[in-house]
């Protein structure tokens, strides 16, 4: 993808259908297998939520891959933080909808 959009004078739009395009694949493939395909907010605040209590570190800078939460102190690998929280909010997005289904 990153070759075609160079060289074809695409540039954004092919990796854009490229990822659109992976993202359909994913959701037809989690259908076939029962399980659920759940779009975060992008403007969640993954990186910068501390998984253990909660706090928002607001002045969280891209370039720091580790920190450690004022509210709590737990040290936090800036990605592995992202991804607890990414699943958390997932499984809560997926809860809520199942409990909109059952009322």
């Amino acid at each position: 993808m990153k070759a075609m959009s160079g060289s074809l004078k695409l540039g954004k739009s092919t990796m854009d259908n490229g990822y659109g395009e992976f993202r359909r694949m994913l959701e037809y493939k989690l259908e076939d297998r029962g399980k659920a395909f759940v779009k975060i907010d992008k403007w969640y605040p993954s990186s910068k939520r501390c998984s253990g209590c909660g706090r928002i570190h607001k002045d969280l800078k891209l370039s720091d891959r580790t920190w450690t939460c004022p509210g709590c102190g737990i040290s936090w690998d800036r990605d592995i933080n992202a991804a607890i929280n990414i699943r958390t909010e997932g499984m809560r997005i997926i809860e809520v909808q199942n409990m909109a289904e059952a009322s």
